[in-house]
């Protein structure tokens, strides 16, 4: 899950509209200093001296038994000079069998930056999962159901929580502020999953990085940072709903690219709300791939023009937008035949006094898209995986604690520090492009048709434009699903993610290996 920064000019998860190129998302308030001291205190007493709480369970799922053994707890990290610098919160489920050397092993977080890994861990690939099918946000009591598509029955799983989200704290001592960007991020994450390995002797597995939105770009710098650092080599990584080059989804002043790989997404959701032509309703896949030919070919040379542009091609061309995204051609030539996120999601629905979703297109609610609390989206996840977290670690894991569970972190987001990014836009694609190239590293890209957060379409414009050599394109698998930025929240598409998943780990571990 990916965060934006709440402007007045919109903007929320990840960009939620015009402008500003950094993330944000609350979650609880930020701690004054004696506050954030005494949680760290706290943290420091419930994990008990490196105590874990340890239990066992069984799982069926297609027929098959699996036991498993959960381990919830703190891993204390510390810096150069043995100190004792952060603790991180984690919670893995690792098959029962004589020998785990040869299983695969699948580190999971989600982005932010500010998130904690509960959407991930409940929500779609943990042994247990909150059921929210519907779109609809539901009042209390929530259950947890055992989820028969989770990952366990392929990989072993350890979701992480990075400083300042779940239960992870800096030391005392240490603030929370220094593990708030890029390399710090990177940097203490790398350090956990290399302690991990080395505590449960997991350095032979087949070792995977799976992440979520902003957690897709740590996932590409952790494959570069673990081989630099630690001599650890990863067979793949999983990317969901991608976040690799913010160019691609930046609503900025001179930047067209954005409007160009938004486009196919706006059809997809106004294909949900029956806004289209007839003939564009037929099927999805259909429209899209129209949707997109013309967007990387037709439109993109339009809006190059920029002012050149003449009245009839003007007008040619916002007929087009307007066939394509359920607008008006009037809306569409006043804003210049560029449309923000944030214009489409308030007027598709304008005439039910409604807005979509931001991470889901397929939502609808009242609201504005500036409040990503009550985006119509995310109202559907944040008081069920809330609740079932909270519940599920104490009750289920044997986890016990006293502070907060920090489910997103504004203060994480408010500081984050993006280095020399902040002088142009956010892009790891090097890092992928040396990790594929060096170390044959495998990748799976998944997107969400109704994803408005991170467009499907830039993910698969990033892919195209690493300038890999042709042999090394197969190392590169993209699918898009009908759903939105959390594939998982649909049945359907979370059966057919793990099916994909499950064929991509199998693909990328050496037959000899297995």
């Amino acid at each position: 899950m990916k965060l934006r920064k709440l402007s007045a000019a919109f903007c929320i998860i990840l960009l939620l509209l015009t402008a500003t190129p950094v993330w944000a998302q609350k979650t609880s308030e930020p701690l004054p200093t004696n506050a954030e001291s005494k949680d760290k205190e706290q943290a420091k007493s419930d994990s008990s001296s490196g105590q874990l709480a340890v239990t066992h369970h069984t799982i069926e799922i297609g027929g098959k038994t699996i036991h498993y053994t959960a381990t919830a707890g703190l891993m204390p990290l510390k810096d150069k000079s043995g100190n004792e610098h952060a603790q991180i919160f984690f919670a893995a489920y690792v098959e029962d069998r004589k020998e785990n050397k040869q299983r695969p092993v699948t580190f999971a977080f989600n982005g932010g930056p500010g998130a904690s890994s509960v959407w991930l861990n409940l929500g779609g690939i943990g042994p247990k999962r909150v059921p929210t099918a519907d779109l609809k946000p539901s009042p209390p009591p929530y259950e947890l159901e055992s989820n028969q598509e989770s990952w366990i029955s392929f990989t072993d799983l350890v979701f992480i929580d990075p400083v300042g989200t779940g239960f992870s704290r800096a030391a005392s001592g240490v603030k929370a502020k220094d593990f708030y960007g890029i390399e710090a991020d990177v940097h203490s994450i790398g350090g956990f999953i290399q302690q991990y390995a080395t505590r449960y002797e997991r350095w032979l597995s087949p070792k995977f990085i799976a992440g979520e939105s902003y957690g897709t770009l740590r996932a590409v710098e952790l494959a570069d940072y673990l081989h630099s650092n630690y001599g650890m080599d990863i067979n793949g990584i999983v990317l969901l709903s991608s976040a690799l080059d913010f160019q691609t989804f930046s609503f900025q002043l001179g930047n067209d690219l954005p409007y160009v790989l938004f486009l196919p997404t706006y059809a997809a959701t106004a294909f949900y709300h029956k806004k289209l032509p007839p003939e564009l309703q037929r099927d999805l896949n259909d429209t899209t791939r129209e949707v997109e030919e013309w967007a990387v070919t037709e439109y993109i040379q339009a809006l190059g023009k920029g002012s050149g542009l003449n009245d009839e091609e003007r007008s040619r061309f916002a007929a087009k937008l307007a066939k394509y995204t359920g607008l008006s051609e009037e809306f569409v030539q006043r804003n210049n035949l560029r449309i923000t996120r944030s214009e489409f999601m308030t007027e598709l629905l304008k005439d039910q006094h409604l807005t979509v979703g931001l991470m889901d297109g397929r939502a609808a609610g009242q609201g504005s898209p500036g409040d990503f609390f009550n985006d119509p989206s995310m109202l559907v996840t944040i008081g069920p995986y809330v609740a079932a977290i909270n519940d599920y670690l104490s009750d289920e894991l044997g986890y016990k604690s006293t502070i907060n569970y920090i489910y997103l972190s504004e203060e994480a987001n408010d500081h984050w520090n993006y280095g020399s990014a902040l002088h142009g836009y956010v892009n790891v694609m090097d890092s992928l492009k040396k990790a594929i190239s060096a170390r044959d590293l495998k990748v799976f890209v998944a997107s969400g048709y109704f994803d408005l957060d991170t467009p499907y379409l830039s993910a698969k414009y990033t892919m195209a434009h690493l300038e890999l050599p042709q042999s090394l394109q197969n190392n590169i698998t993209f699918r898009c699903y009908d759903s939105g930025h959390m594939l998982y929240i649909s049945d359907s598409a979370l059966k057919q993610l793990t099916s994909d998943v499950s064929d991509f780990v199998a693909k990328s571990v050496p037959e000899d290996a297995k």
